[in-house]
Parts: C-alpha cells; structure tokens; sequence
C-alpha cells in the first residue's frame, strides 16, 4: 500500500510539473474544448476530440513512420508482423518530398500482376488525394476484405498518371524462395522478400533443401525487400557475416549490439541491392558490406535507418513510434543516404519487375549475371 501511494505521489508530482511548465499551451487547449462542446454546429464526441488530440500529439513530432493507430490500423499492423492480411500487397514508403511511394510489390500479389512497381507514387486511393494521407492510413485503405476491389492512380517517373482496379487477397506475406540457378551448378539463389517473424526459420528450412554441400556460392536477393522485423534480420544477417555485431542500434539511453549468431555458411557471397532494399533488409546488406562478408551488387539502397516500435493502447489501439536509430557495423548511419553497392548494375524498375516475377534467370537479369559471374569466378 504505501509502494503504490508514494507512486501516485509521485505521478501526481509529474503531472502537476507538466502543467505548470505548459500553463499556457494546457489552457489553451482546455480552451479549444471548450468552444467545441459549447459553440460548435454539430454535437460533439468527447471521446472522439481526446483520440484526435492524441493522434495531433503523435503527428507533431514530424516523423512519417510515428504514427497513432486506431483499433483497426493497429489490427492491420499486426497482420502484416505476423505474416498475413486482406490487401492488394504492397509496401509503401515516404519520400523526400513527403510522397507516398511504393517501396515494392509482393511478388505473386494482385498488385505486383497488375503492374504496379517499385518506385510508383500513389496520387490516389479510392476517391482520396494521397497528399492529405499519412502512410497509416493509405495503407488502411488499400487493405480491406479479400474479394473486394480498390482503385488506386499511381505517378510513374517519366510517364502518365497509370489507373487501377485491383481485387484484393488474402496477403500471405512471402518470405524465402530458395533454388539452385538452372544452368550453373553450385550456385544457390536465395529470395528474401520481406523480414517477418517466419524468415528466419523459412531460411533455415530453404537452405536444408537445397543442401549446402556441394554449393560453390550464394546470391542472396534483397532486391525490393521493405524491410519488417530487426529481430528477424539480425537471426538471417547470422548466416552470412562473421561473429560480432550485426547492428547497433541507439536510442536516447543507450547503444546496444546486435551480435551475429555464429552459424555463417563458409561460401562465396553476392547480395543483390536495389532502391526497393530498405530498413532491415538494408541491416543485412550494411552487415554483409562492413564486415566484407560478400559483395553488393545493384544500386544504391532505400535508406531507411530508423527503427519503429508498436505498443498497444487500451481499447484496441496502438502506437508505432520511432524509438531508436540503427548503425551498420561500423557504425555508418544510412539514415536518407542508402548503401552503395560495391559494383553498381543499373536496371529499370519494370526491368526488376519483370525479372522477380519469372523464375530467376541471368539470362534476362544483369545483376542477377553479375552476381553469377563473380561467383562462378571466385572458385575458377
């Protein structure tokens, strides 16, 4: 009991401090709900008022991947983490204009068969200007009942305005595609797709299939791969890199290594990068750069080095906020900058489109034959 009363002691302390530090920003506000409840046309909806000043709290802090998520969003978010949700299949992303872009399709999704590719910007969802919405609520509403349709208008570089009329699916989120490349004996081609929590031990069971045994070298294709679960990346990063850290990240108090698990292949490496390789898939490909694990072979990466956190709030919803930053191994912050690859192999984005829908084939793929090459070199 007195554990507990010195605690509301002490939270009242607070609260008290806070108010007297913003008397004039706390009056204000009481102000405007005042108005509202008093002078106000329609009626209005306490609990309504209390959830839009909580989501202004959130957009104040001018971060596009901070956002206040109702119950809905939050169970939207949850889906994806854990691997599956009603949708068209695409990860979207801010750009530095503060657009909605498309950072990738899933492969095998109604919207990578329609057409739409990575780099797209999104002028319109339904009957709404993407400019009045943040990256939460376009992807609400991109998302809905698999069966159920949603058109969409998409800005392509150099092009027109290109309309769609998508029917959604259920969106199993795919994670590994694993095969030895037709043609070239010995050299194993990995398909990540995206980080959730089911990547790691679909890797672990990709790479028993094939065998690792009588590999020459890998190819592992971060290529329009959005990112998801640091957690997730740090556990596949442990295939590839040396012992010692994957990643840093930094938050307010401290910085905290994220240390590979010892488990690397003893092969060749290529990791292919594109400007779709973002957030943890750039974790991996910083790793595999900074410890000369392999080589990277595209263009320069998305550069997203922000890490979000999702807490769930009373009543259903949730808030997913930027709580720490990541550094590569050593220690670069790729943050707005992307990572160079160390050989760069142009492709258009419909070119790498066209390429991750089919079954992979350097023939038709140049960073793909690059990759290839340089492998099929290393034990010449």
């Amino acid at each position: 009991m007195a554990i507990v009363l010195a605690w509301c002691v002490l939270v009242a302390a607070g609260l008290t401090f806070f108010v007297f530090a913003h008397y004039g920003e706390v009056t204000q506000l009481l102000r405007v709900v005042s108005l509202i409840q008093t002078q106000a046309l329609e009626p209005a909806d306490t609990g309504r008022l209390l959830q839009g000043a909580t989501r202004g709290l959130v957009e104040a802090l001018d971060d596009p991947y901070s956002v206040y998520l109702d119950r809905e969003q939050y169970r939207s978010l949850t889906q994806q983490i854990t691997g599956s949700y009603g949708g068209v299949g695409l990860v979207i992303g801010v750009d530095e204009e503060g657009r909605i872009k498309v950072i990738t399709p899933f492969k095998g999704t109604p919207a990578h068969r329609a057409g739409i590719q990575s780099g797209d910007l999104i002028v319109r969802i339904e009957d709404r200007d993407a400019r009045t919405l943040n990256l939460e609520e376009a992807a609400r509403l991109l998302q809905g009942e698999p069966g159920t349709p949603v058109s969409l208008a998409v800005q392509r570089p150099g092009d027109g305005i290109r309309e769609f009329r998508i029917v959604r699916e259920r969106i199993v989120i795919p994670t590994v595609e694993a095969r030895v490349l037709d043609g070239h004996p010995g050299i194993a081609y990995l398909n990540i797709t995206t980080f959730s929590e089911q990547t790691p031990q679909a890797l672990a069971a990709a790479l028993k299939e094939i065998g690792t045994e009588n590999l020459r070298g890998i190819v592992l294709d971060l290529r329009n791969n959005p990112g998801g679960e640091l957690t997730a990346a740090v556990e596949v990063a442990g295939y590839f890199v040396p012992a010692g850290p994957v990643v840093y990240t930094v938050s307010r108090q401290k910085s905290t290594p994220y240390p590979a698990s010892g488990r690397k292949l003893d092969l060749p490496l290529v990791v292919l990068v594109n400007g779709g390789t973002a957030s943890a898939a750039e974790i991996v490909a910083g790793a595999v750069k900074d410890t000369g694990a392999g080589l990277l072979v595209g263009e320069k990466t998305f550069g997203k080095g922000r890490v979000q956190k999702v807490f769930r709030l009373d009543g259903g919803a949730g808030l997913k906020l930027t709580t720490e930053k990541y550094l590569t191994p050593a220690r670069r912050d790729i943050d707005g900058k992307g990572i160079e690859p160390d050989l760069v192999v142009t492709m258009t984005a419909e070119e790498t489109a066209q390429a991750l829908l089919a079954a992979p084939d350097p023939a038709r793929d140049r960073q793909l034959l690059k990759a290839v090459q340089i492998l099929e070199g290393a034990k010449s």
